[in-house]
């Protein structure tokens, strides 16, 4: 018999697609009784080998050494830390797995409406030491690798925080995870997969040891080609040709606290449909032979990769293969599924899923809609209309042609405009900010049009407790459990009860403790430095900390030239004079973009002031100034807990809310500021007298731009003292200061980020800090009271609302098998 092909289905896929993959989350049959059959084998035999969670310290350092003989296939002789890390992580997944297990059997069992969160970033830290946190083993683990020869803590440091992210905004991702999983909320997290993040972050070539690949999980993504509308009237259109990748899932386990539930976050990783070309290469062009699979994996490389519809489309197909497993009809999805939009860079998720309702789906245009607009949910995380995502329509027309055909039919008659600054999140249910001024700011400034058209609603982002405790800060968290006479599982599930402490700020002892605790963190972070910079830090001194993502309207700054006008007024001091002043170390880490050429440029100007100032013989033992490389989740969690004060300086109404600012005061940092994001609910519950505002309000900032713009004050007549510290600058005095000219004209020249407007009540600020930190007593009782009244700063508290006011999901308990 001969086939016959037809052309023109080449490169056309095959509807319905079909996606083959292993029975995971399967349920069994049932009998005529309702018994459940056992589905191959012999049922005494498999559960004879089922195992349980190994939870004493023998069967957890078996376990343990079986995955160096078995998995590593290495001996006790040739054993480094390394290899035990990878050995303990191997054991520790078993565990995990258990659990992940029971967890989604339990889902599949009770078919509950699931949330989705859809995020480019997720800052998860260190896997190993939170997963055994929340199994309830860290000291049994501890115990065991003690007693097979090794350190807990070396162990624990062999791991690489993984570059899921580079801010706030992936920091805030995983604590949703961890917290959704320690409420037992059916969520899950989506993302990418990406080898290489900002300075040396990456997914090491030993691999997450906690992570698990799916090579039977994956999609056929499709990119460029044509689209053709369909002359049937139901509007759906023929997709064909261009380039197919492949999306490859990789799970990774997000144990809850105390808790059986643990989630998933799943990553996708881009593969060649078509690996080697063998003809091409057969022909000499061996570029070419290889083009295919080089353009595929480039698209998990690097973090922000220039398209994102490859990881979105993935998860859409798997969040559908997962509801069409319950045999509900489509149009009940948002019944079964909520998806939480992390910003902007997954928001191509909306025409996507337009897209497989009506081509693959056959459904009309205002059903589509409709589903579409009771699933997805939008967070915005910026009020700079610049800092938000956005595509030329060109670029979308060539890489995504049937996208943009369904952007073009998202229409409001008569308003293109108000189109062209919709189109963006078009398609979310609901639209919430991360604090209250954010969300005030955001309703009347770059998304005023929803808030006719939706609402957009005010939801403040918090922080995972356990991880900001119990990881990061355990002495203290110690100390709380012994003051409160509490199980710390008890007051980390309801962190109000931290209120109990605030009559202990009276208490002497209770003083000297607290006291002690945070001068052993500071001599933590001393020697984190010595090991990694060679240098020694002054811990009899104010640690005064700001990390944040360098950006100019984060003001890093106005921080560096606050510290340059410290180090000349103590330049100006005599020796005796010098003595009365307060000792401080200064401490910057965040990242910046690589092609940020102001924020690097403000890194440099800030390694060179420490070059200098630190080896001042005048002021070294009162001003010393480091910038730590290679921020991470790691690093903070040792700067935190050191902190007298940390500064948290945008230019009012910049930042939309701020996370590290909530770690901070938890762990007894006190808090410089202005009244910005979530500064203002900070000061609202810990006190302002506990708080040090500076600087213009927001209602004034845009008369303050027009000022500079059209009525410009010289910066020596407006601030003389700013105009002295840039003048320094622009001298020499820490190396070439032509360098710093671009730098310093942003502030001469247009001053957008006000620093100019600020400069003066910054110092001031600067200088009542000191004046309260004269007084120890007074300020370890000001630590005290920020630490017990941050229980509102609670992810648990925020999914909470997610899943009650946003998503509608409810709390689903899972029993061991």
């Amino acid at each position: 018999m001969t086939s016959t092909l037809d052309v023109k289905s080449i490169g056309k896929p095959v509807r319905p697609r079909r996606h083959v993959r292993t029975l995971t989350g399967y349920l069994p049959e049932k009998d005529a009784s309702g018994k459940e059959k056992w589905p191959r084998g012999e049922e005494e035999i498999w559960k004879s080998g089922m195992r349980g969670l190994d939870t004493d310290v023998e069967h957890i350092t078996k376990s343990i050494v079986n995955h160096v003989q078995t998995s590593l296939a290495r001996q006790a002789y040739n054993l480094d830390n390394l290899g035990a890390y990878q050995a303990a992580a191997l054991s520790a997944r078993d565990n995990l797995l258990l659990n992940w297990n029971d967890t989604n059997l339990a889902y599949t069992r009770q078919a509950p409406k699931r949330a989705y969160y859809l995020s480019l970033e997720f800052l998860m830290g260190r896997t190993l030491d939170n997963a055994l946190l929340n199994l309830g083993l860290k000291d049994q683990y501890k115990e065991g690798i003690q007693r097979l020869g090794f350190s807990i803590e070396d162990i624990l440091d062999q791991e690489r925080d993984a570059a899921l992210g580079n801010g706030g905004l992936g920091r805030l991702a995983a604590c949703y995870l961890d917290s959704s999983a320690s409420q037992e909320l059916p969520l899950w997290g989506y993302g990418l997969r990406y080898k290489y993040g900002i300075f040396q972050q990456l997914i090491s070539p030993e691999g997450n040891q906690l992570e698990l690949p799916r090579l039977d999980v994956f999609y056929e993504i499709r990119f460029y080609g044509q689209s053709e509308r369909l002359n049937d009237g139901t509007g759906r259109a023929s997709w064909t040709g261009g380039q197919e990748v492949l999306a490859i899932a990789y799970d990774v386990m997000i144990p809850g606290y105390g808790t059986t539930t643990t989630n998933n976050l799943r990553l996708w990783e881009s593969k060649p449909k078509r690996g080697f070309d063998l003809n091409s290469f057969n022909a000499g062009n061996y570029e070419g032979a290889v083009e295919s699979s080089n353009s595929a994996e480039a698209i998990t490389s690097v973090l922000y990769p220039n398209d994102h519809t490859f990881w979105t489309a993935a998860s859409l197909a798997d969040i559908l293969r997962r509801f069409k497993n319950l045999g509900k009809p489509i149009n009940e999805f948002p019944e079964y599924a909520a998806i939480q939009l992390n910003d902007t860079h997954p928001t191509l998720a909306i025409p996507e899923l337009m897209r497989i309702l009506i081509d693959d789906e056959d459904l009309t245009w205002d059903q589509a809609w409709s589903i579409v607009t009771n699933t997805f949910f939008y967070t915005n995380h910026t009020v700079l209309p610049e800092a938000l995502e956005k595509w030329p329509v060109p670029l979308i027309e060539h890489v995504l042609p049937r996208h943009m055909q369904i952007i073009y039919d998202i229409k409001f008659p008569g308003d293109r405009d108000r189109l062209a600054r919709m189109s963006l999140i078009e398609g979310s249910r609901k639209v919430n900010g991360v604090a209250e001024l954010h969300s005030e700011l955001v309703q009347t400034t770059i998304l005023k049009d929803f808030v006719e058209f939706e609402g957009i609603s005010n939801l403040p982002i918090d922080l995972t407790i356990s991880l900001a405790f119990t990881q990061c800060n355990p002495e203290l968290s110690a100390l709380i459990s012994k003051t409160l006479g509490l199980d710390k599982a008890v007051w980390l599930k309801d962190l109000t009860k931290l209120e109990g402490l605030l009559p202990f700020a009276e208490d002497r002892a209770f003083r000297k403790e607290w006291a002690a605790i945070k001068q052993r963190n500071k001599e933590r972070l001393a020697h984190h430095v010595q090991v990694t910079l060679g240098l020694t830090v002054n811990t009899n001194a104010l640690f005064d900390v700001q990390i944040k993502r360098l950006h100019e309207y984060k003001r890093q700054t106005l921080n560096i030239l606050g510290v340059i006008h410290r180090y000349l007024t103590l330049k100006n001091m005599t020796p005796a004079q010098r003595k009365k002043t307060n000792n401080r170390v200064v401490f910057f880490a965040g990242k910046a973009a690589p092609a940020y050429y102001i924020a690097k440029l403000t890194i440099r100007l800030i390694v060179n002031v420490a070059r200098i100032i630190n080896a001042d013989p005048d002021t070294k033992d009162h001003l010393t100034l480091y910038f730590l490389p290679d921020y991470s989740v790691s690093l903070a969690e040792v700067l935190i807990p050191s902190s007298d004060i940390s500064q948290h300086i945008s230019t009012a109404g910049t930042e939309a809310s701020g996370t590290s600012n909530m770690k901070f005061c938890l762990n007894g940092g006190l808090l410089l500021g202005t009244v910005d994001g979530a500064n203002i609910e900070i000061a609202e519950e810990v006190g302002e007298s506990n708080v040090f505002f500076f600087g213009h309000l927001t209602p004034a900032v845009e008369d303050l731009r027009h000022q500079h713009l059209y009525h410009p004050i010289p910066i020596e007549e407006k601030c003389p003292a700013l105009a002295h510290v840039l003048n320094q600058v622009s001298a020499g005095l820490f190396g070439d200061g032509g360098v710093y000219e671009p730098l310093l004209n942003t502030i001469r020249q247009g001053d957008y980020y006000l620093l100019s407007d600020d400069f003066d009540s910054y110092i001031s600020a600067l200088g009542m800090v000191d004046e309260a930190y004269s007084d120890k007593e007074e300020w370890i009782k000001k630590s005290i009271r920020t630490t017990a009244k941050m229980g509102k700063f609670s992810s648990d508290r925020a999914i909470n609302e997610y899943a009650e006011s946003y998503w509608n999901i409810e709390k689903t308990s899972v029993t061991k098998v």
